[in-house]
């Protein structure tokens, strides 16, 4: 395949991967010598084994970061800070994009962002939707809800009211309060449920103070 080939298969995609090239005659040698030569010149990036994209000026569509985290590990999705951000649910750009799945921790830097792929065990794994992300991309992201739980979760003591406070949450009656409790308790977590209750506080205090103004 000639590099003029590889734009006509791939041009339209934000990523692709080893087996969208391996139609007709193609073996998987030869396609794997000739992404290490582009590679090597610059032409394409490496994401991860088997995982690529167009380098720039070649790119003409812009992948989208939570489109190439759930590409690096099938069967996660866009939680934590990530997606609350998303959501408009806290105020501060986040420069790692963190995912949930239930397979080990680990940590990807590459020329398209920073991201990182937290474990939880299957029982954990809900919550999550389709979500277009910009024009013509679409990934998997956790609800505002269980983002915020999924953040709780992971960290030592995210249930606290410090903790909570410090995430300087925003737009709280953005919050489906009633499905973060069943949430909560379907995850069978104590620590859940006391995060729950907090964020009842917290969103109680912004509606308070809003109807005060």
């Amino acid at each position: 395949m000639t590099f003029t080939g590889l734009l006509q298969v791939v041009g339209q995609e934000p990523v692709f991967d080893t087996g969208l090239l391996l139609a007709g005659t193609a073996s998987v040698a030869d396609v794997e010598r000739q992404l290490s030569r582009w590679k090597r010149s610059r032409r394409i990036v490496q994401i991860r084994r088997g995982l690529y994209a167009l380098a720039a000026p070649h790119r003409k569509v812009e992948p989208h970061p939570f489109l190439v985290a759930n590409r690096l590990v099938p069967g996660s999705y866009v939680s934590c800070q990530a997606a609350l951000a998303w959501h408009g649910l806290i105020p501060e750009h986040v420069a790692v994009v963190t995912s949930i799945s239930t397979r080990g921790t680990r940590r990807f830097q590459t020329s398209l962002g920073s991201f990182l792929f937290r474990h939880v065990k299957p029982k954990l794994l809900f919550g999550y939707r389709v979500e277009r992300v910009t024009p013509g991309q679409d990934a998997l992201v956790a609800s505002p809800e269980k983002a915020l739980l999924d953040l709780v979760h992971l960290e030592p003591a995210g249930d606290t009211e410090p903790f909570l406070e410090n995430l300087r949450l925003q737009h709280l009656d953005q919050l489906d309060l009633e499905l973060l409790r069943r949430s909560a308790r379907s995850a069978e977590s104590p620590k859940l449920v006391r995060a729950a209750l907090v964020v009842e506080t917290l969103a109680e205090t912004e509606r308070a103070d809003y109807e005060a103004l």
